[in-house]
């Protein structure tokens, strides 16, 4: 068996099990670390579901400062609210003061969801 049928062999095998295999000249790594970055939060565009999380409540304003962890945010109303985030809160793009922010706070008042609507 020559290296070809080798190759042929190889790819019909990983195309049955889901993996494409050309011949494009791109890494296997190169492949892989396309796959993470369109995986990632930042990367993909979910138009089709709701980002607001079951339970939450909306709010949205201007970043006035950054306090370690949390975002103290200025509302329409000119109320200020602070955001606080830790580990678990979903974060599309870090905000800078003066960026305009949506986010979704949980019962505790923690921010489960935040996005930087100024990069949309």
């Amino acid at each position: 068996m020559n290296r070809s049928s080798t190759l042929i062999i190889v790819c019909g095998l990983f195309g049955m099990m889901g993996v494409g295999c050309t011949n494009s000249g791109r890494s296997d790594q190169e492949a892989i670390g396309r796959g993470i970055v369109q995986g990632t939060l930042g990367a993909r565009q979910d138009a089709q579901t709701s980002p607001a999380p079951p339970g939450a409540t909306a709010v949205a304003g201007q970043v006035m400062a950054l306090e370690g962890g949390a975002y103290v945010i200025e509302q329409n109303d000119g109320s200020q609210q602070r955001l606080s985030h830790d580990e678990n809160t979903r974060i599309d793009r870090p905000a800078h003061v003066g960026d305009n922010i949506q986010a979704w706070v949980d019962e505790q008042g923690r921010a489960v969801l935040i996005r930087n609507i100024d990069h949309d």
